[in-house]
């Protein structure tokens, strides 16, 4: 008898054992519980700790207590100006209400995401649909994910679910249309870029324009300048000509013929075609056929008082102009001068100025001998 007493005992506390685990349940702190009896919702349990349930009459349901994410796969949406776009975006939620979570969608998580990707994308295409592209790409972003999650929030409560946040991640041209959108946007580049070489060339030309106007201007300006300062010069000239000419007319004709003496000899291979009763050659003539010889002491006076007249005379004329310089020093020596000159007599008897200058060989009254 005693030998089955103990078998007895041992299937009892096995019994009790079975039957205490079986009425008890534990929910963590990440979790919450749903307990249905025949399919009924009996009690939930959303806080940790130890239950009793009914054994083998109560089922607990354990859900996630925990924030959620759900990210939804990519979709094609259109906006307001007809194009499409990519959009990726996700979800973060709770399970609030255990038995609507229960009664809709069996409390289970697969059924109640299968329900928020079917509102959420629903949801993302309305909000797409009423914006622009670049709307998304601004401030406005923002305000298109507050406006999803609030829409998402209202729907998904009848579910036992409260929508936390929604993200959009990105938004991307549809392949099919980014060619066609890089061409445009190409081609409204390139057009800024010729409007904007056609207005920087047209104010280079207006500015080329101001400045040959200012150039001609300034220029026109100084020629005038130099026009009156040219003819105020040559009024001084003049005047000083005039002046030279009046102290001693004789010696000034004397004097330019010289010069033309120079100017017309100088080249040897020049050949002059003259009659010889020519006024060219009227200091050539009469060169003092049979005359007595000056003496050299009268000779050396003479040269003197007309190279210090001849010199007067030509320091005053180039003080005041730009007359070349014809050399006014008188190098000819005393025993140099022609006897019987007529021109030099003649000169030195009016105003002394019987000695040219040195370089002046052409204009040299040479007596014959």
């Amino acid at each position: 008898m005693n030998r089955y007493i103990a078998p007895v005992i041992a299937i009892v506390v096995a019994a009790v054992v079975i039957l205490i685990s079986l009425s008890v349940y534990i929910v963590n702190q990440r979790e919450q519980a749903i307990v249905t009896r025949f399919g009924a919702i009996v009690s939930t349990n959303s806080e940790p700790g130890l239950y009793f349930k009914v054994p083998f009459v109560d089922n607990v349901q354990l859900v996630e207590k925990r924030l959620l994410r759900y990210d939804l796969d990519d979709i094609t949406v259109q906006v307001n100006d007809g194009r499409f776009y990519i959009v990726d975006a996700f979800l973060t939620y709770k399970i609030t209400d255990l038995e609507a979570f229960r009664r809709s969608v069996l409390g289970s998580t697969n059924l109640a995401e299968q329900r928020i990707d079917t509102r959420f994308n629903t949801v993302l295409r309305d909000i797409y649909g009423k914006r622009s592209f670049e709307a998304a790409l601004s401030v406005q972003r923002t305000e298109m994910m507050e406006e999803a999650r609030d829409i998402l929030r209202a729907e998904l409560s009848d579910i036992g679910i409260t929508v936390e946040d929604v993200r959009i991640v990105r938004t991307d041209l549809n392949p099919q249309v980014s060619q066609q959108t890089f061409d445009r946007m190409s081609a409204e580049r390139l057009a800024e870029a010729a409007l904007s070489r056609a207005s920087g060339q047209e104010k280079a030309q207006a500015i080329r324009a101001a400045a040959n106007r200012e150039a001609i201007s300034i220029v026109a300006e100084a020629n005038r300048i130099a026009e009156i300062l040219r003819g105020e010069g040559d009024a001084e000239r003049n005047r000083i000509y005039a002046e030279a000419y009046s102290l001693d007319p004789n010696f000034f004709e004397f004097y330019r013929s010289l010069q033309a003496y120079r100017q017309s000899l100088a080249n040897s291979d020049t050949s002059l075609v003259l009659t010889p009763d020519s006024e060219f050659f009227k200091f050539f003539g009469n060169a003092g056929q049979g005359v007595p010889l000056t003496p050299p002491e009268v000779a050396q006076q003479m040269v003197e008082q007309a190279a210090a007249e001849a010199a007067a005379a030509e320091a005053a004329a180039l003080d005041a102009t730009t007359i070349e310089d014809v050399g006014t020093d008188i190098t000819m020596p005393a025993d140099s001068v022609p006897a019987n000159d007529n021109v030099a007599a003649d000169a030195a008897g009016q105003d002394g100025a019987t000695a040219t200058p040195a370089d002046d060989q052409g204009a040299n009254a040479t007596a014959a001998q």
